[in-house]
């Protein structure tokens, strides 16, 4: 009991004491635009504009819960709309067969899928194919949104039909919103991949405006943002 309880504290302190936060902050629920800034500690490094989800935003599984309205959308599978959320940044991946990251790095085999097939066993999951798969997607596409991308711990649980595969990756095109991912120009995600280091507990921390004030109050390190005033 008392091992179990002082892993929970070592991973609240990780979690709040992050001293790499990609903040992505978007006018409303229903915009498939955002603008994201990057801080390390209390400087902000990185700001540029960024793609969300078609349909907008929805109140996501991440690691903390933040205040919500009952009428406020929930995202489910399929929704085309990016979580709202608190989210460890746990691994990088692209085509490319190494890396000179800090983080974990994934090379995207043309094997390598990740299921969205809520009723399977390894929902929400990056794994090699096995060829009986009933809904996938590959992680080595033909065009380049995956060459480089990050991988955001969303329903680490993997509840049924609450989303899966969320990434924050290449965008299409600057006007060209995803499916419920985050995407950017190739040179801001390589900015952001040569900074993350993940001794430095990187989280991806993605509101709407009106979340902003709840924020700043977890995370005073956030001070400098542009976007949370």
């Amino acid at each position: 009991m008392i091992k179990s309880f002082l892993i929970l504290m070592i991973f609240a302190i990780s979690l709040f004491s992050s001293q790499q936060i990609v903040l992505v902050v978007a006018d409303d629920f229903n915009t498939s635009y955002a603008k994201l800034e990057f801080f390390e500690g209390d400087r902000r490094i990185l700001f540029f504009n960024v793609n969300i989800g078609k349909n907008g935003l929805a109140w996501g599984l991440g690691e903390k819960n933040l205040t919500q309205e009952q009428s406020e959308p929930f995202k489910y599978e399929g929704d085309k709309k990016a979580p709202i959320g608190v989210f460890k940044l746990t691994d990088i991946f692209g085509y490319s067969f190494s890396t000179n990251s800090n983080m974990p790095y994934l090379h995207t085999s043309k094997e390598l899928i990740c299921i969205d097939d809520s009723h399977s066993n390894f929902y929400n999951q990056i794994v090699q194919a096995k060829g009986n798969e009933k809904s996938f997607e590959y992680m080595k596409r033909q065009d380049r949104q995956y060459e480089l991308g990050i991988v955001v711990q969303y329903n680490k649980n993997a509840l049924k039909k609450r989303g899966s595969c969320i990434f924050l990756h290449i965008e299409k095109n600057p006007n060209a919103s995803t499916a419920g991912c985050t995407s950017m120009k190739y040179e801001n995600m390589k900015k952001i991949i040569n900074l993350l280091d993940k001794e430095k507990y990187p989280i991806l921390i993605q509101i709407p405006k009106k979340s902003s004030t709840e924020i700043l109050t977890l995370y005073p390190q956030l001070k400098e943002s542009k976007l949370l005033y």
